[in-house]
Parts: C-alpha cells; sequence; structure tokens
C-alpha cells in the first residue's frame, strides 16, 4: 500500500517539477523587467514586476502548503515511534519552515512598494 502511495506522491512532483519550469521562465522574465524598471524608472515596469513577484510567491505558497500537509500526513500515518517516524517529524518541521518562509517572501512582494527588497526563491 505504501509503494502505491509513493506512486501517487511521485505522480505530483511529476507535475511540480513542471510548475517549477515555468516559475524559472517566469522570474527569469521578471528579472528582466526589474532591470527595465531600474534602467528606465518606468512607473509601469515597477508595477508588472511588482505583480509577477506576487504571482510566483503566490504560486510556489501553494506548492509549499501542499508538501507541509503532505508531509504532516506522513508523519501521522506512522503509528509506532521509531526511526522512521522522527525521519517524518523531521521532514514535517522542514516544510513547514519553508511554508513559512513562503508566506515571508509573500508578505514582502505585496507590501514593498519601493521594490528595493531582494528577494528570491532557493
Amino acid at each position: 500500500m505504501e509503494e502505491l502511495k509513493r506512486l501517487k506522491d511521485i505522480k505530483v512532483e511529476n507535475y511540480v517539477w513542471v510548475i517549477y519550469i515555468c516559475i524559472i521562465i517566469l522570474s527569469w522574465y521578471a528579472n528582466n523587467i526589474e532591470k527595465d524598471y531600474l534602467i528606465n524608472k518606468d512607473n509601469e515596469s515597477k508595477c508588472l514586476y511588482q505583480a509577477l513577484m506576487i504571482l510566483i510567491f503566490s504560486i510556489l505558497l501553494l506548492i509549499y502548503s501542499y508538501f507541509t500537509f503532505d508531509s504532516y500526513s506522513d508523519y501521522k500515518s506512522v503509528k509506532e515511534f521509531n526511526k522512521k517516524k522522527v525521519l517524518r517529524y523531521a521532514s514535517f518541521i522542514a516544510s513547514f519552515l519553508i511554508l513559512i518562509s513562503g508566506i515571508i517572501f509573500l508578505v514582502i512582494a505585496i507590501t514593498d512598494d519601493n521594490i528595493d527588497t531582494e528577494i528570491a526563491f532557493n
């Protein structure tokens, strides 16, 4: 049964990789828009850049949320306390911290009207 769940997880992860590729392309485009704003002081470029960053981090936040909830579910599925449960708990904590960083980055993207705070997803 665990193999079937893992295969389902891999299928979802493959979709996430496609989304990440789109995010990378969108981020590259956003960097070019930011460069245009810095060179030309074009207010339209500034607004577009900020909108792109909000879109990017909103999508990432959805992905991070999915992995956090999935990780928590994996942790709860282990009944006995053993190494497997400890490792799944550690994985959940790591996913949760990434989710928190995504929330912080999204708040920065929304509230930084001067777009002078460098934010990036890793």
